[in-house]
Formats: C-alpha cells, sequence, structure tokens
C-alpha cells in the first residue's frame, strides 16, 4: 500500500476526490482567468456598442486562445518544476555514488542540527544511508528543501482549459442566445449579472481552498473581475467615439 493510499485512509477520504482535490486549485484559477479576460471582451464590446455576431466571435476567439494559451503555461510550469526536481535528483544520485563520505557526512550536519547527538545521531546516519533511494530522498528534502511534484503536467493543463473555457462562456450565454432566438432584454446587462454570480462563486471556493475569509474572497474576486470589466468598458466606449 502506497504512502498516498494509506493517508487517503486515515482521512477518510477516496482516491477519486484526493485526485479531485490535487487539481481543484488549478480549476478555480482557471475558472477565475476564463470569467474575467472574457467579461473584459464583452464589456470592451458592449462599451463599443458591436452586435452579438461580433461579440460571440470576439469572444470566442479570446476564450479559445487564451485558454489554450494558459493551459499550455499550466502545462510547461508544472513540467519544468518536475524536470528541475529530477534534474537535482540524478545529481545527488550521482553525489552519493562518487562522494559518499561527504553525503554522509552531510547527513550528519542536517541531523545534528535538529538535536541529535552521540550514538543516536550515528544511528540515524547509518539507517538513511545504508538505502540510497532513501538517502537521495532526504538529501532532497532537507538540503535542497525540493519536495516531487505528484501532478501530472498533462493533467494540469487539461484542467485549466476546461475551466477556462466553462467559466469564460457564461459572459457569453446571452449574446448566443440572441443571435439564435433573438433576446430583447439588456444583453450587457444580463450578461454583468451572470458574470457577477460567477465571481463570487469563484472567489467563494477560492478562498475555501486557500482557507482564507470568504467574504474577503468573493469581493476580492468580484472587484478585480469587475474592475477589469469596467476599464474594457470605457476602453471600447472611447474607441468607438475615436474611430466611428
Amino acid at each position: 500500500m502506497s504512502e498516498t493510499i494509506a493517508e487517503n485512509k486515515i482521512h477518510g477520504r477516496s482516491p477519486f476526490m484526493s485526485k479531485f482535490q490535487d487539481y481543484i486549485g488549478e480549476f478555480i484559477y482557471g475558472g477565475i482567468d476564463g470569467s474575467v479576460t472574457t467579461f473584459a471582451v464583452v464589456a470592451g464590446a458592449a462599451g463599443a456598442q458591436l452586435e452579438s455576431s461580433v461579440v460571440i466571435i470576439l469572444g470566442f476567439a479570446n476564450l479559445i486562445a487564451d485558454g489554450f494559451a494558459m493551459s499550455v503555461g499550466s502545462y510547461l510550469s508544472t513540467k519544468s518544476e518536475k524536470d528541475n526536481y529530477e534534474k537535482h535528483k540524478r545529481v545527488e544520485y550521482w553525489e552519493v555514488d562518487n562522494l559518499p563520505e561527504k553525503e554522509r557526512e552531510e547527513i550528519r550536519e542536517i541531523y545534528a542540527a535538529k538535536g541529535f547527538e552521540g550514538e543516536l545521531l550515528e544511528q540515524v546516519v547509518e539507517k538513511i544511508t545504508e538505502d540510497k533511494d532513501r538517502w537521495v530522498d532526504v538529501m532532497m528534502k532537507e538540503e535542497l528543501e525540493m519536495a516531487e511534484e505528484s501532478k501530472s503536467p498533462f493533467k494540469m493543463g487539461l484542467v485549466t482549459f476546461i475551466s477556462f473555457v466553462i467559466m469564460g462562456l457564461i459572459p457569453l450565454v446571452v449574446y448566443v442566445i440572441d443571435y439564435t432566438v433573438g433576446f430583447t432584454a439588456d444583453l450587457f446587462l444580463y450578461s454583468s449579472v451572470m458574470t457577477f454570480i460567477i465571481f463570487a462563486l469563484i472567489g467563494f471556493a477560492k478562498s475555501f481552498v486557500t482557507g482564507t475569509n470568504k467574504i474577503r474572497g468573493v469581493l476580492e474576486t468580484v472587484f478585480l473581475g469587475g474592475s477589469a470589466a469596467v476599464l474594457a468598458y470605457f476602453v471600447g466606449d472611447l474607441l468607438e467615439k475615436m474611430i466611428a
């Protein structure tokens, strides 16, 4: 039984829930970016008084392009962390193979700093250094202060893209409805209401994941998303007046 499975059993978590929790943070942050950037595009288009068809074109182009760019960024970031860890791990294996006494002394210094001394210290050093994998693992954690990234780079990128697209679709829904079947109400108003509800929900979820104040998380996300939208709206309005 692996350590991860054992830990999940102790905390009463299913493997599925554990995996879900591993990626929920990425889903939330992808959703924040998707809803904010797409709503900013919608707000800019509304400020410029563009037709629904144009808003849809701009919105979906932004949705796919930015979503893909963010997913690639998430993939490369996670992959870089894993590659960097593996590079340092190879160095530690080389040092254990070629400079064992130096590495053994480093283990001794590490645990002496933790308060171990005398015979107990030597027993700890002996136990750690009798297994090469354990030895390298301790060096990675204690000397380099590096932990192995367990998340899949591909899954990180995929979760980011899916979240970005799903949340980013919300500001566009009323414009799609208007284009396909007609919608006589104020499109930007309805889009704004729907998007700010999503901002609030995402802010609450973000606070739940980070363990911070829920009200603050909601207000922070709503304020930042709203600020981006207001700026985009007035830029669109200004450009429309200058160019038209």
